[in-house]
């Protein structure tokens, strides 16, 4: 094989390999001679086919894997021989139409990663943001669980419906010229006025009503609303009253911790608690780790491969992209973005300088993945697969470097931010949650030393800063997967996307969530966004995490 350098400008490197004849022919050779014993042709004993029929037959595909075969070897010769390490997947591509017996020439093009400086970690100075949980807080939180557990007895007969009560109907929903609209009508519908759960104006039109009562209400869908053909239109609804309910009183005592599952109170309180303590950790890692980034990105400046950076860009618009498809102004929030593009694709670029410099620090500190770890990530991930592609993701990710390499990312990257954590000088601080919260938001920092550059903010709209993940370093030597997104699932109108629909009976307990199915749609209120998120069809995305 001939090697001519053609470009060596900066990152990025191109190749003339030339394989020869000679090299293909020899490969053809041994895969005939591999292919022998198992050829079966009438007229020869089995492995006894002469050579120059085997190729008659099968020299076509024999020549074209041969072929293969050569630019994959020589490709890898190449980066052996040129210490090559590439940023992304090389383009290799065969300079003119193959014909045998003739040489092939094929032109390698790639980016390379650049030499990382020593990093410098010594003298890293953190401070450690704390707060401890509100009791008034747990007290409210308790509360809520309380209010969702109550359980609701028959009125007396002839009351009147208030807040706070629960109304069973069955409904039938007209437009203003008095017709049904698809999927307006239902029974048994139950319903807490003051829930907030249906359309504006809806449940207020419901106090005073008593079983029996038959009630027409007028109501306007809001601009909004999830069915097109609904919103921001006025309609009618006749309502047949089928009972009233009133809420039964709930204590909070060891009785409400035992219908949730739990022995006492105080095992309740318990839980809760330790649920607000892991969240307040990770806000205070959140920040802690964004100071840090903040230190290793104002300390170290070296060139990235642009295919990098733009892979990067690309997930990063792509996600936003789709969040700007559910504001409520889309058009406005598409011109907003395309405003700040500069702003996201410098985060791109520091966020892969980030994932250079994190692995560079890895590896110089032994850090690693251990096999152990990683079993877990891919049986975590298998998980999100249907029980019977689950096998078939799991030997993908063996036999896919890129895939194992995707997946492994975002734990070695906390990893070494863990080594980097015990390499710091760390002060504590406690503050309130709103504090620690502004502290995330803010462009400036809170009070540490040290701000966030210019770049990385892309303003006015601070939440984008996080919704961009600036300070998610990129995982080194792989093209990040594209995050894709189901549409919102739609039911029949009047229901919004994404509303739990509350059950008729026995009305005891929480509803619970169930997979969207074509039915009868209550006049629900425009809830939350539901998008399940769509599977992979390569290697699963990285996780989006706060830095």
């Amino acid at each position: 094989m001939q090697t001519v350098e053609t470009l060596n400008e900066g990152l990025k490197r191109a190749y003339t390999l030339t394989i020869t004849a000679k090299d293909i022919d020899a490969k053809v050779d041994a895969e005939v001679k591999r292919m022998a014993p198992q050829i079966r042709m009438p007229g020869f004993r089995p492995g006894k086919v002469p050579a120059n029929l085997i190729r008659k037959m099968h020299g076509e595909a024999i020549a074209g894997d041969a072929l293969n075969s050569a630019i994959q070897q020589g490709v890898q010769q190449l980066m052996a021989d040129k210490s090559l390490r590439p940023a992304m997947q090389p383009s290799v591509r065969l300079e003119d139409e193959y014909a045998p017996g003739k040489d092939a020439v094929v032109t390698v093009e790639l980016e390379v990663l650049p030499d990382v400086p020593a990093p410098a970690i010594d003298g890293l100075k953190l401070e450690r943001l704390t707060v401890q949980p509100d009791e008034a807080q747990l007290d409210a939180r308790i509360a809520e669980l309380a209010s969702g557990a109550k359980s609701y007895d028959d009125a007396d007969a002839g009351h009147a419906a208030q807040t706070g009560d629960l109304v069973v109907m069955d409904f039938v929903g007209k437009t203003a010229d008095g017709v049904a609209f698809d999927g307006g009508t239902g029974t048994d519908m139950s319903v807490e006025i003051g829930s907030g759960r249906l359309i504006p104006g809806f449940e207020d039109q419901l106090v005073g009503v008593k079983k029996g009562d038959e009630k027409q209400i007028s109501v306007t869908f809001p601009e909004d609303y999830g069915a097109k053909n609904l919103a921001g239109q006025p309609a009618t609804f006749d309502l047949t009253i089928t009972d009233v309910r009133v809420a039964g009183e709930t204590k909070i005592d060891d009785e409400l911790a035992k219908n949730l599952g739990l022995e006492s109170l105080e095992q309740l309180r318990g839980i809760l608690k330790g649920q607000a303590e892991q969240e307040l950790n990770g806000l205070t890692r959140t920040h802690m780790k964004r100071k840090l980034l903040d230190q290793l990105a104002a300390g170290h400046d070296f060139p990235v491969p642009p295919s990098m950076v733009e892979a990067e860009f690309d997930q990063i618009w792509h996600q936003l992209q789709h969040e700007a498809e559910h504001e409520a102004d889309v058009d406005a929030a598409k011109a907003e973005l395309e405003a700040e593009k500069d702003d996201y694709r410098k985060i791109a670029e520091r966020r892969v300088r980030l994932g250079l410099l994190l692995s560079e620090i890895g590896q110089a500190n032994g850090v690693e993945v251990s096999n152990n770890e990683m079993n877990q990530l891919v049986m975590a991930a298998a998980q999100q697969y249907p029980q019977d592609q689950r096998e078939r993701f799991i030997q993908y990710v063996q036999q896919e470097p890129m895939a194992a390499a995707q997946l492994r990312a975002p734990l070695y990257e906390d990893k070494v931010v863990d080594f980097l954590f015990g390499k710091s000088e760390v002060t504590d601080r406690e503050v309130t949650r709103e504090e620690l919260e502004a502290a995330i938001e803010s462009e400036d920092g809170f009070d540490t030393g040290t701000h966030t550059h210019d770049h990385d903010k892309p303003t006015p709209r601070k939440s984008k800063k996080a919704d961009a993940g600036d300070d998610k370093p990129a995982a080194p030597k792989k093209a990040p997967a594209k995050k894709k997104a189901a549409e919102a699932t739609e039911d029949a109108a009047p229901a919004a996307d994404g509303d739990e629909l509350v059950e008729a009976e026995p009305v005891k307990k929480a509803a619970t969530k169930k997979a969207p199915t074509k039915k009868a749609v209550e006049p629900t209120a425009e809830g939350e966004d539901v998008a399940a998120a769509a599977k992979p069809k390569k290697a699963p995305a990285k996780k989006k995490t706060e830095a």
